[in-house]
Formats: C-alpha cells, structure tokens, sequence
C-alpha cells in the first residue's frame, strides 16, 4: 500500500494559505505541493464542505482559509479529508478458519487499535497554527 501524503499536504497548503494576502489558486498550491492542480481542488474540497476553507471562482479567484488557524486541529484537518488510512499494516485473511491466524490477527487489531487512538488523540491536541512560522503569524 503507498503512503498517503495528503494531511501533510493539506496542513502545508492551509499554512501557505494562511500567510497569503487575498486568495491563493489551485495552481500556486500545485506548484508548492508539487502535484496537479485537479487533485489540489479535489483534497481540498473536503476542507471547503467541513468549512475550514472558502473558494472563489474567476481570474483571481482561489482558496481562502475561512477559520482562525489557532481554532482547527490536525484532527480536523483529517476527518474532513475523509480520515486516511492510518497503517499500511493489517491483518491476514489467508486463512480465516485457522485458530493461529485469528489469534495473531486479533493482538494486531487490538495493538492498531490502540496505537491509532493515541495518534488521532495527539491530532487533537496540535492546531493548525502551530505550523505557521513566526514571520506570518
């Protein structure tokens, strides 16, 4: 399974947006986030529905962050990315009716479980603004 970068991307682009006057295009966020313009406007969609970005359309049109930084966490920033896949580990279904494969398929579950409560838990607690340097706070 490939890696999933878009929280990282999201957080970078919101941060670029922040320290922006005016909009920032799909286009400059591209270019920033080294990716296509049509996947910038489809991550950031989520984040315009939850209501954390606002969108113009038109020759200076573009994204504006429609929240205090210092209000928006990293958690929030990834439900409304539709919560990524936190592991690229998982369990075996080679063999669901051996006893040997559902025991060690539970103790993973339960440890993915755990280790991904106190993840999302430290997401909460890290807002956006943490990120944004000094120079454009």
């Amino acid at each position: 399974m490939r890696a999933d970068f878009r929280l990282a991307r999201m957080l970078h682009a919101l941060v670029h947006i922040h320290g922006r006057k005016g909009t920032t295009s799909s286009e400059e966020l591209a270019v920033v986030l080294d990716t296509n313009p049509v996947l910038v406007r489809r991550m950031m969609g989520g984040l315009r529905e939850a209501g954390y970005v606002r969108s113009t359309a038109g020759r200076n049109g573009g994204w504006v962050l429609a929240v205090d930084p210092y209000s928006i966490t990293v958690l929030d920033v990834y439900e409304a990315l539709e919560e990524p896949v936190i592991f690229a580990i998982g369990a075996n279904v080679d063999h669901p009716g051996c006893a040997l494969e559902q025991a060690i398929n539970g103790a993973l579950e339960v440890a993915m479980a755990q280790a991904a409560g106190a993840l999302l838990r430290e997401f909460g607690q890290v807002r956006l603004s943490a990120f944004i340097p000094a120079a454009i706070a």
